[in-house]
């Protein structure tokens, strides 16, 4: 029986290199979907809060793999889960104030991302998209 011998020498320096690629990527990919998100207004808007400071990508733990869309304040879980909510659509007068509406409003406004949405695939053709360019493959 003949004997093979082989030998794999692995290129430490590169595969950093395309870690560290896929984290800019997972980072970019999320506030890639945070704009879109913003840009669909269907996050319901009274003062415009819930979809400007108090919605925020944390890229905290990127490193490990893992990057969230978060919304600041204790309303916006309430919302979130209310769907039945008569969200506005437009812009509405109370107590003398003026507020904003938001044309898509609704509640569960990050179903059309996941999975079964319209936009399913949204996140992972982003992730593609600049894992090739930061990576350079």
């Amino acid at each position: 029986m003949a004997k093979v011998t082989s030998t794999i020498k692995l290129n430490q320096i590169r595969i950093k290199q395309l870690d560290k690629a896929a984290v800019r990527a997972l980072e970019k990919t999320a506030e890639a979907l945070h704009d879109e998100i913003v840009q669909a207004q269907v996050i319901p808007r009274m003062d415009g809060a819930l979809q400007g400071e108090k919605f925020f990508v944390d890229t905290s733990k990127s490193t490990s793999g893992n990057v969230s869309l978060v919304h600041e304040g204790p309303y916006a879980r309430r919302l979130y889960f209310h769907p039945e909510y008569n969200f506005h659509h437009e812009p509405w007068e109370e107590d003398g104030l003026t507020h904003e509406g938001n044309p898509n409003a609704k509640g569960k406004w990050f179903e059309d991302w996941l999975s079964g949405g319209k936009y399913e695939n949204f996140a992972e053709k982003a992730f593609r998209k600049f894992y090739k360019k930061e990576s350079g493959v």
